[in-house]
Order: structure tokens, then sequence, then C-alpha cells
């Protein structure tokens, strides 16, 4: 047994004396070494995160990108870019009103005018058409009249006394086509426009109408006179009719009597 140096009691001591001086105790090494690798491991998932929110949030601006953004209409209309919706064209105006006898400037024969339109009981067009027929047509009557069945009804101007042509070519002839012949724009078909058909032949020139019901011709356009009507004397109703005369024409040498005669191919002027 050497001086200075104390015996150890027991084998405890001896085994703790045994170890190095500057090593650590396991636990208390392990313990900073955890703390120090949870420390990085959080460090290490922060920029992950971080990483991956960016991802999503780019994600998220790409999908925007690709989903065009819906405007609501109250937008659209007021977007510059576009060009306005197209409207629908407007109704045309209504035809102005007839004009009343108290805006007509009728001067002092006004209450003549207004007095005539209560004795007659007439509106102021149905006056007007009244003075017009009477003056415009001076020297002529009204007649009307029509087919057998009525459904074909006219009216024409003409004179009370009838210049009659009596033709002999085979169509007329055959039917016995008497007529006279005015200008179309005395002549105004009333009603049986639907009722009304037309037989042509030779040249075609001449439009043998007649009604589909009852088969009466009670007038037609003849070759004579393409711009007017022949009006059967024989359909208009009695009573405007003062006088006939009859003239015969040679329609079986149709050019000839058209080269002869005067004043038939006349009779449709105004």
């Amino acid at each position: 047994m050497q001086p200075g140096r104390c015996r150890p009691r027991g084998g405890r001591a001896s085994r703790v004396s045994a170890k190095p001086r500057g090593q650590k105790r396991p636990g208390a090494s392990a313990a900073p070494a955890a703390i120090a690798s949870a420390a990085a491991a959080s460090r290490a998932r922060r920029p992950a995160g971080q990483a991956g929110g960016g991802s999503r949030a780019a994600a998220r601006q790409s999908s925007a990108k690709r989903r065009p953004r819906q405007s609501s209409p109250r937008a659209q209309e007021a977007s510059p870019g576009e060009p306005p919706p197209e409207l629908a064209p407007l109704p045309p105006p209504p035809p102005p009103p007839a004009t009343p006898a108290s805006s007509a400037d009728l001067g002092e024969q006004r209450e003549r005018w207004e007095t005539f339109q209560k004795r007659q009981r007439l509106t102021f067009e149905g006056a007007a058409k009244l003075l017009l027929d009477t003056f415009e047509y001076q020297g002529l009557v009204k007649h009307t009249g029509g087919c057998h069945c009525g459904a074909v009804r006219f009216e024409v101007w003409a004179s009370a006394d009838l210049h009659i042509f009596d033709c002999n070519c085979s169509i007329c002839k055959k039917k016995q086509n008497r007529h006279f012949i005015v200008p179309a724009s005395r002549f105004k078909l009333l009603k049986g426009a639907e009722s009304i058909t037309t037989y042509t032949f030779n040249t075609h020139k001449a439009q043998h109408t007649f009604c589909k019901r009852c088969g009466v011709q009670s007038f037609y356009t003849p070759r004579s006179n393409p711009g007017g009507f022949g009006i059967a004397p024989h359909c208009l109703d009695e009573g405007t009719v003062r006088s006939v005369v009859i003239e015969e024409f040679n329609g079986s040498d149709w050019e000839k009597a058209m080269k002869e005669h005067k004043t038939i191919k006349n009779m449709s002027k105004e």
C-alpha cells in the first residue's frame, strides 16, 4: 500500500474511478443530440412546406389563367372592347290619319262643307270621293255589274249612251261577245278576283276572263285594247244605261279591220 492513496471501499468505487475523466454520461449527451436533430428536421421541413404552399399557389394561378373569368351581363355591356348587341329594327310608323274638315284649308267654304257632310252622312274622305267622281268623270255615269252567281262584281265609269262592238271573230261569234271599251283607270273590280279564270289562244293578247263558278264573262281584256277592258253591256245592273248603239266589227279579218277602223284602237286611252 502506497502512501497518499485511499483504499476504495468495495468494488463500486473502483469501477467509477476506472472511467476516463473527460467522457460524459450517455444520458446527458443523447438529449442535446435529439434536440439538435429535431431542430434540424424542423428547419428542413419548413422550407419544404413553404415550397409546397408556393406550388399550390402557382397551380391556382395557372388554373385561373386557364379558366376564363365570366363577367356579368352588365360588365359585358360596359366592356369597351366588345361591339354593342344588334337591336331589332323599329316597326314603320303608322300612316297619318285622314285630315278632318276642321283642319283642312277650306276657308269660307268650311261651314258649307261640314253642312254637306252632315246632310249626306259622309266622312271627309267620302265627301271628297263624291266630289272627284262627279267632276273627274264629268258626263259619265257609274255602272255596276257582275256575273250570274254574284261571285264577281265590278264598277265602271262610262257614258250612259253606250257604243257596243259586235265582233265576229271565232271566239266572239261563239260566245256572242258584244262589248264596249273603257280605259283601265275607269274600271274597278269590287270582288271575286279569286273566282276569275282566264282563257287565251292564238296571240294570247286577248284575256278572256270569266267566273269559275257560273262561267259568265262579264268583262275581258280585248286584243284591240290591251290597256283597257271590254265590258259586256248585258251584264250591267239596270238603271244606268240610256241608249245603245251597236257597230259590227269584222274580227274574222282582224288585221285588216284594225287598219280600217279609225277610233277603236284609242278607246282605252284617257
